[in-house]
């Protein structure tokens, strides 16, 4: 009588087995595009020209003498379509034929190029504060815009919260809707900054080591009026301002998101669209997504930036 055992079941025993499903990437949250105002009165050209006017002045009038009529200070603002993008795949016929994954790997593939198309724009709307001068105070009345963390070793503190809220409001901004998107690090020196978590110095932070500050990407609490967002976008920013550097620095964001005064400005001239075909002569399916868009900085008395060191983690 013939038995089995592993000894000599070797071509019936399989070694590996692989599973049915594919194994996907994490993926962030995306926030940036909700604060840019998107042009819709720009159906067509590059160029879209905004004209500005300034504030009037008062003198002082004196009896029988002539008024001096004055010219109110006049400018342009203009943004140009300048980004065309695209993320784009294929698969051979023969490929699609021989491969066990080819029904699930070409089903992911449009999702996976908005995504990226996505991306890309969140990436380019966080990155434009560095439309302020680099190593530069960019004060507005007085208040700088852009400044290196108080906090130690140049991590960021409430302070610098304080500060950046005062910048916007010398610079007549709304105190309404006070956004500010800041990088992963900047939670952690929060929850580990020890005259914080001591709950009865400060009790707003209580419950802070039980469940985190944040929850998704957006702080629990609201920090001198702003709501915080985390962001692994942001720009990065190695400068010296003042007295103090960053040597592993990014570029914190501030603003007020009010409608009427929203910081940034953009305009779609082509949405994404997906174009599939099936190539005769490659013998292979095509995926491609495309868009074409501009964003740029429309009023920068509406961006602080506090640029914080990340390497202190």
């Amino acid at each position: 009588m013939s038995s089995f055992h592993t000894g000599n079941m070797d071509a019936l025993i399989r070694s590996e087995v692989w599973s049915r499903e594919l194994k996907d990437i994490l993926l962030d949250d995306l926030n940036a595009q909700r604060w840019v105002r998107w042009l819709t009165e720009f159906p067509d050209g590059t160029t879209f020209t905004i004209p500005s006017i300034g504030q009037a002045s008062v003198q002082t009038i004196t009896e029988n003498e002539a008024v001096v009529y004055e010219a109110m200070d006049t400018g342009e603002f203009q943004f140009t379509i300048d980004q065309y993008i695209g993320s784009a795949h294929y698969i051979t016929r023969k490929a699609m034929q021989d491969s066990f994954y080819a029904n699930e790997l070409i089903s992911q593939f449009i999702p996976k190029e908005r995504r990226a198309i996505e991306e890309q724009i969140e990436t380019k709307v966080l990155n434009l504060s560095a439309s302020q001068t680099a190593a530069d105070t960019n004060a507005i009345n007085g208040a700088d815009h852009r400044f290196v963390a108080t906090g130690t070793n140049e991590v960021m503190a409430p302070t610098d919260f304080a500060k950046a809220r005062y910048g916007l409001k010398k610079a007549n901004v709304p105190m309404t809707d006070l956004i500010a998107i800041v990088d992963p690090s900047v939670a952690f020196a929060l929850e580990t900054a020890t005259n914080l978590v001591n709950v009865s110095n400060n009790p707003r932070w209580e419950g802070i080591i039980a469940s985190s500050i944040t929850s998704g990407m957006r702080f629990v609490r609201n920090i001198y009026g702003f709501d915080v967002y985390e962001s692994n976008y942001l720009a990065t920013a190695n400068e010296t301002i003042g007295a103090l550097t960053t040597a592993a620095g990014v570029a914190n964001m501030f603003f007020s998101a009010e409608a009427s005064v929203l910081p940034f400005i953009g305009a779609f001239r082509q949405f994404p669209i997906v174009d599939t075909e099936f190539n005769k002569d490659r013998q292979r399916d095509e995926y491609i997504t495309t868009t074409r868009y501009g964003v740029k900085l429309y009023r920068p008395e509406n961006l602080v930036c506090v640029l914080s060191d990340t390497d202190q983690v």
